[in-house]
This record gives structure tokens, C-alpha cells and sequence, in this order.
């Protein structure tokens, strides 16, 4: 456990590194639960589902997916991804195990960024790529909260400085991740074990690809003209 610990203290230095002006979104430390249960359940998960066994669930970011929450506030977001299992609600995917869903960073609907967990360690948020996908969720995406343009320029300077860290070849939306099917990152190994998402928005995705053309990021690989 010591070294999770030290990723969670490497975050916070990042955060500092960074710091904020007018351009630049605050970014706030707010760790979910990481005990011996998740990283228990996320070692299982990488094992199970991707053949990949370990004893660190760690991954090497090659990706970034944008998400909705479709929870309308910030905390109930929070509140959701907070425990380490699974809740009995979430039916649809407990057939791929208990581990609950996580994302790496968490975006307020005033553009706050929130880091959950370190970004080099698995969070359940994408079949088939959480080997190698850094999840970005968005508070709100309901008809009555939809996105907002600080969550989207928000996302657009995260992704920047992700793509400055790390070797991220691909920006894509979570409805597109069925794409990659076929691919050489998809590794899901159930091939009945899929969801349908719209998050974030064709719309939305369009506006962060534009802003974003300068860093030559690769697109989904059958959605090449989104």
C-alpha cells in the first residue's frame, strides 16, 4: 500500500507544479477511497478481464476518455464514485465484477477540476481500455444540467497537460470507446460485455477536437470524421 500512497503525494506536487492563474482551472485533491479492497478488486479486474496480471494496478496512459456523470451535483458525483465495491444498483456491469466505478479526475460544472486518484493507477470508467485510459468525468450531462463551456475548457487544458506527461495518442468521447474493437488496446475479453453511452455529446467532442487540433490526437478508430 505504500506506494499508492506515494502516488496519491505525487498528485498533490503535480497540482502544485501546475498552480492556477486566470487561464489555468483550480485543481483540487480529493481522493476517493483507495484501501486494500479496491486495489484488491482492480488487480482482480485487470486480470480478469484484460489478462493482465499485477500486483500494483498500475497503468501506462496511452489515452484520455471524457465522461458525464448524468448526477446533476458535484457531491452526489463524488458520493458515487467514493466506495471501493460496486453498489447493488449498478446491475447492468456487475456481471464484470465488484470493483466500483472510478474516474481519474472529476470536473464541476464551474470548471473546478477535482484529482480523485493518481493518474498512473486503473479506474473503472471504459470497457475495454481502462488498461490504458485516463477517465475525465463531467458533473451533469442531464437535459436540466447540461455541460457547460468551463467544464469544456477545463477538460481541453487537462488533456494538454496529460498529453505533456504522458505519451497520450488518442482523445476520444465514452460513446466511441466500442471503435477500438479489434484494436490493439482493446482487450476486454467478453465480447457480450458492452454498454451504450452517449456521454459527452457528439457536439461537445466536436468543440474539444477543434481546440485541441494542434496537438494532433488521433480519433476513435471508426469515427475518424466526428
Amino acid at each position: 500500500m505504500k506506494k499508492i500512497f506515494i502516488g496519491l503525494a505525487l498528485g498533490v506536487v503535480l497540482n502544485q507544479a501546475i498552480g492556477c492563474s486566470a487561464s489555468r482551472p483550480a485543481v483540487v485533491q480529493r481522493p476517493i477511497t483507495w484501501d486494500q479492497d479496491r486495489l484488491q478488486l482492480t488487480e482482480a479486474y485487470l486480470e480478469t478481464r484484460y489478462g493482465l496480471p499485477q500486483d500494483n494496478a498500475r497503468i501506462a496512459p496511452q489515452m484520455v476518455v471524457l465522461h458525464w456523470t448524468a448526477i446533476p451535483t458535484l457531491e452526489d458525483s463524488f458520493r458515487a464514485f467514493y466506495p471501493s465495491k460496486l453498489p447493488n444498483a449498478r446491475a447492468d456491469i456487475a456481471t464484470a465484477g465488484d470493483l466500483n466505478v472510478s474516474a481519474h479526475f472529476l470536473v464541476d460544472r464551474d470548471g473546478t477540476i477535482y484529482q480523485l486518484m493518481p493518474d498512473t493507477l486503473m479506474a473503472r470508467h471504459t470497457i475495454g481500455l481502462n488498461h490504458c485510459a485516463i477517465g475525465i468525468e463531467n458533473v451533469g450531462g442531464t437535459e436540466e444540467t447540461p455541460l457547460t463551456t468551463r467544464q469544456r475548457k477545463a477538460d481541453e487544458w487537462l488533456v494538454r497537460q496529460l498529453a505533456a506527461k504522458y505519451p497520450i495518442r488518442y482523445v476520444i468521447g465514452h460513446y466511441e470507446y466500442t471503435a477500438f474493437e479489434g484494436h490493439p488496446l482493446w482487450l476486454e475479453k467478453d465480447s457480450a460485455y458492452r454498454t451504450e453511452k452517449t456521454d459527452p455529446g457528439k457536439a461537445f467532442m466536436k468543440k474539444i477536437r477543434r481546440s485541441l487540433s494542434d496537438l494532433n490526437l488521433q480519433t476513435a478508430p471508426k469515427h475518424a470524421s466526428l
